[in-house]
This record gives C-alpha cells, sequence and structure tokens, in this order.
C-alpha cells in the first residue's frame, strides 16, 4: 500500500509507507514511526521565572547513548511521576533510535499500554502507576506534537544553550524530558508552574538531581522569552535558500521538502500545507459491508459510544471523526471486524478501480491489505482479488483480517516480489491496482515521524522502483482491462511524471478519466484522481485509470 497511517491498525487500517528499492510491496524505505497535550496537576510552591538560571554545560553528557541501563535493578512504584510522562520521554527515546511507532495502538489495534510500562521500567528503573484511557490519550497528543515539532524545539533549545556543544551533547533521555516541556510551553500554553515542576522532577528521578537543575533552568529561561515576545526565532528573509531554511525551523520540516514544494506550489500553497501537516490528523471508519454492517449501523454504534463524527460527503460506507477513536478501538469495534480505519482519500482510489462483481483483480503490492480488503467487500462474493506482496509476515496479517471481516473466500494471497511473478506467470486479470511504494509526502499529517526519515535520495530511488513496477504490472492486464497506479504522495514527479513516462513506455494504454468514478472536485486537468491535503481536508493521495487496448 502506498498510505502511511499514523496508527498501526493492520486488522483494520489502510497505511501508506515508504519503500525501499529492493522490496515491491513493502510500503516503507526502512522508516517506521511516529503524534500534542496536557500535563497533571503541579505540587504546591511558587513559580519564579527570574530564579537564576542554572549553569547549562555542567550536567550534560558527554555521551550522547547508552545513558541508561534496561538491566539496572528495578525500583519500586513511583507515585511522584505521571505515567503519561514517562512514557512519553521513554518512546520518544525509542522512536529515535528506531525501537517504535508514534502511537500507542498494537497490529491487532489493541493498546499496548502495558508494554510501554514495561520499557518504563526497564529503561528508567521504576514503574508509575498503571496507564488508564485519559494517559494514552496524553501520551499520543504529547508523542505525535513533539516529533512533528522536533525541528522548531531543538532550535529553541540549542538557541537557549548557547552553545552547539551542550545541545549536541545531551543525552537522549534528557533532550526528549526538554522536548516535551519545550512542546508544552510554546505549543500547548500549559502553565509553565506545572511544565516545569513534571519535567524537573522526571529529570532528577529518572537521571540526576544536577540533570533536574539543568532542565529547572532552560525551563525557566524558556518562560522568560515567550512572556516577553522574544523567542529566538528566524525570519523569512533573504535568497530562497535562507528563506527555505526559516520556513523549515518555523514549521518544523526537512529543509529539502520545504525548497522542493516551494518550487511546485509557491511558498503561501507551502506554509499551508506544512501547517496542515502539523495540525491533529482526523480519521475516516469504513464500515464492513462485508460482514453486513452499513454506514447507518456504524453510525448507531458512534452514538451509543457518544464519539463525534460526520457522515461522508464522497463515499457511502465511510465516516469521519476528529477524536475518539482510541474510544472506537477499547469498544472493539475493529478487533470484531465492524469496521476499518481507512482514510477517504484511500477509499476513492478504491472508487477509480471500480471493482464489479464476478471480476478478477490483483492487488500488486498488496499488504497490509486496507484497499483488498475494500475492493474485496465490493464482490458480494463474486470475483476474486489476488493479493500479491513481498513480505510474508505482512500478508499473514492481511490473511487473518479477511477471515474477520468474513471476505477471506474472495482473495487468494500470493507470497512472491510482483516484478519476478509477473515475469514466470502467464495470470492476466481484469484489473491491476498498482498502490506503489512511495514517500508519503501525502500523509505527513498522520505520520508524525515520517518527514524526518524521508531524504531527498529517497525520490530517485522511489522513482525508478514505480517504474519498474509500472513495467511489471503491464503483463497483468488482459487485453480490455484496467491498470489503476496510485500512491499516497502529492509529489508530481512520483504520480503525473511517473504516468507520462510509462505512457510513452506502453502507448497500448491510454487514460481512462476518472471522472466517471469520483467526484469532479477531485479530477485533475488529464483525467487522474487526486486529493488535496489543504483543498479537500483529506490525505493526499494519486490515482491514475489506465486501459489497455484490446
Amino acid at each position: 500500500m502506498a498510505q502511511v497511517f499514523s496508527f498501526h491498525v493492520f486488522l483494520s487500517a489502510e497505511t501508506h509507507r515508504p519503500s525501499s528499492s529492493s522490496s515491491s510491496s513493502s510500503k516503507s524505505l526502512k522508516f517506521e514511526q511516529r503524534t500534542k497535550t496536557s500535563i497533571s496537576a503541579p505540587r504546591k510552591g511558587s513559580f519564579n521565572p527570574s530564579r537564576k538560571t542554572q549553569k547549562l554545560d555542567s550536567e550534560v553528557s558527554t555521551h550522547r547513548g547508552g545513558q541508561f541501563n534496561p538491566s539496572r535493578k528495578t525500583q519500586k512504584l513511583n507515585s511522584e511521576i505521571s505515567p503519561h510522562r514517562a512514557v512519553s520521554a521513554v518512546r520518544l527515546m525509542r522512536i529515535e533510535m528506531g525501537g517504535a511507532f508514534a502511537d500507542l495502538l498494537n497490529e491487532r489495534g489493541k493498546g499496548s499500554g502495558e508494554n510501554e510500562m514495561g520499557y518504563v521500567e526497564r529503561t528508567l528503573g521504576f514503574r508509575t502507576r498503571d496507564l488508564e484511557d485519559r494517559d494514552l490519550r496524553l501520551v499520543t497528543d504529547i508523542v505525535g506534537g513533539t516529533i512533528r515539532w522536533k525541528r522548531y524545539l531543538d532550535h529553541l533549545i540549542s538557541s537557549i544553550c548557547h552553545d552547539a556543544n551542550t545541545f549536541s551533547r545531551m543525552e537522549p533521555l534528557l533532550l526528549q524530558i526538554l522536548r516535551i516541556g519545550f512542546y508544552e510551553i510554546v505549543k500547548l500554553n500549559m502553565p509553565p508552574y506545572a511544565v516545569v515542576d513534571e519535567n524537573v522532577r522526571l529529570a532528577k528521578i529518572a537521571l540526576r538531581h544536577g540533570a533536574g537543575n539543568m532542565v529547572n533552568g532552560i525551563l525557566r529561561k524558556l518562560v522568560l522569552l515567550k512572556e516577553s515576545n522574544s523567542l529566538p526565532l528566524p525570519k523569512v528573509e533573504g535568497d530562497d535558500r535562507t528563506q527555505a531554511r526559516a520556513l523549515a525551523t518555523l514549521y518544523s520540516h526537512p529543509v529539502w521538502m520545504v525548497r522542493r514544494w516551494t518550487k511546485h506550489l509557491g511558498q503561501e500553497e507551502t506554509i499551508r500545507l506544512m501547517t496542515w501537516n502539523n495540525s491533529d490528523p482526523s480519521f475516516s471508519l469504513r464500515a464492513n459491508s462485508g460482514k453486513g454492517i452499513s454506514r447507518a449501523d456504524l453510525v448507531t454504534k458512534l452514538n451509543l459510544l457518544k464519539v463525534p463524527h460526520e457522515i461522508s460527503s464522497h463515499l457511502n460506507d465511510f465516516v469521519r471523526m476528529k477524536k475518539g477513536l482510541q474510544i472506537v478501538i477499547q469498544a472493539g469495534l475493529l478487533k470484531e471486524g465492524l469496521c476499518s480505519v481507512q482514510d477517504e482519500s484511500a477509499g476513492l482510489v478504491v472508487s477509480v478501480v471500480d471493482p464489479q462483481q464476478g471480476e478478477s483483480i490483483i492487488d500488486c503490492c498488496a499488504a497490509p491489505g486496507g484497499k483488498t480488503i475494500y475492493m474485496a467487500s465490493l464482490l458480494s462474493g463474486q470475483g476474486m482479488v489476488y493479493a500479491i506482496d513481498i513480505n510474508e509476515g505482512r500478508l499473514r496479517i492481511l490473511k487473518e483480517t479477511a477471515k474477520l471481516h468474513q471476505v477471506d473466500g474472495v482473495i487468494t494471497t500470493i507470497h512472491a516480489d510482483m516484478r519476478s511473478y509477473a515475469d514466470n506467470n502467464t495470470m492476466k486479470c481484469d484489473k491491476v491496482l498498482l498502490d506503489a511504494p512511495c514517500s508519503g509526502l501525502g500523509v505527513l499529517s498522520k505520520r508524525a515521524d515520517l518527514r524526518w526519515n524521508r531524504r531527498l535520495e529517497d525520490m530517485e530511488e522511489l522513482k525508478n522502483l514505480q517504474d519498474q513496477l509500472l513495467d511489471a504490472a503491464t503483463q497483468l492486464v488482459k487485453p480490455g482491462g484496467v491498470l489503476v497506479y496510485s500512491t499516497c504522495s502529492i509529489d508530481p514527479e512520483e504520480n503525473e511524471e511517473r504516468i507520462a513516462a510509462f505512457l510513452l513506455r506502453h502507448p497500448y494504454f491510454c487514460v481512462d478519466p476518472a471522472d466517471k468514478y469520483v467526484p469532479s472536485e477531485f479530477v485533475m486537468e488529464h483525467g487522474f484522481y487526486s486529493s488535496n491535503p489543504v483543498k479537500h481536508s483529506l490525505d493526499g493521495a494519486f490515482a491514475a485509470r489506465l486501459r489497455r487496448a484490446l
């Protein structure tokens, strides 16, 4: 799948992921990870931001990693540290080291709070009280927001330290505690005394007394600067490069993305896009028609759970929600297969495919299977979707999901690299969906970490892989059949330019305009489907429907 989605709910979620050139179906080029909020009540005591700032350099470790010892003797339960704060700090550290996602949901769509507390105990040497539902939401908010705003926060921390070495040598846990504190003070406008108190306490208990003093000094200085409206932020001025660097800091994105978008979209539209990427994501649920669940049934259940929602104006089975996903998960709606988490932009790609009863359809890069399952549900038990993927483990999840959603009778999984499969098999189908590995630049709102795991160099690798997969997919399409190429990217080099190059190589294919399958507001000049995050308030996605000559 091309979609990247911050909640890894493989039983139910449609997840666009980036991919490496060595894999035709894994949607991730080595990058998998991931999103803002509140704090517990402060202890009594006065707060004076003008108190003398501690010397910053004295408490900075000279080593960037290895400050904690997971095997240290576990201490007793610590009731002073709020659990969401301890979990957030440890999870942020694990994400930075490549060992975690930015949400608290495992692949079964269940909360993993118990596992998280285990990580806290092994990392910090103590346990807090167990995570409650409110704590899980706070962790998701704090972690995602801190990751999104990392470049902005690091700029402020480094500026207040007045020494690049102090920042660069800061140990991982101390840096995460500071990032959390800066995010809460600057972006969430939390009461400063509470933020300082909580973070200082965590640093003292988890690290040492001197680390707490350092956090105290830095956070108090931040409070003074914020209150005097004198935060050390760059101005957008100078040449294009200088302006791009300033915008990258102010809106917390990589410089190369800012320059690329400014080139394609202009500066104003780029700012709007980055603002969208930094906003709280909304989610959509798809009622599982394969199990006989209608949207009306789903709406009834959401009303009973008191989850606010809106009816999709684009797709009959979809409901959009801004908050309450944790409630839906804990109520078992996903686990029972009553609905799936799937963005409407992905659902509209399936609309472009337009599955019909009795058809044979190949999903070339199928796992984890969001679009596969949706297409299968539209066949109403007549026809077959062949789900090809190079990742055997993710295919197993797809099969389990298909069984849960009662569409396993019309899905056949094939473990293979679709390029070699196309070369070595004669099977041809009515329709072929190539939901290609891509940069995921259309889903940065949901995938908080993805912006930091992408490099400019990845784009060339991905374009080469996309061309290879498109060429291979042609071998699987019947004469007169349809090939749909889709991504979760908003980059024209991955979208329109790939199709233009493809049509030059394969003149026996032509564009079948998407306006027959999706609302006209999603149709581009050349008949392609495109969803724009800023314009449509959906994930960014692209699809081209191509018909093969008879």
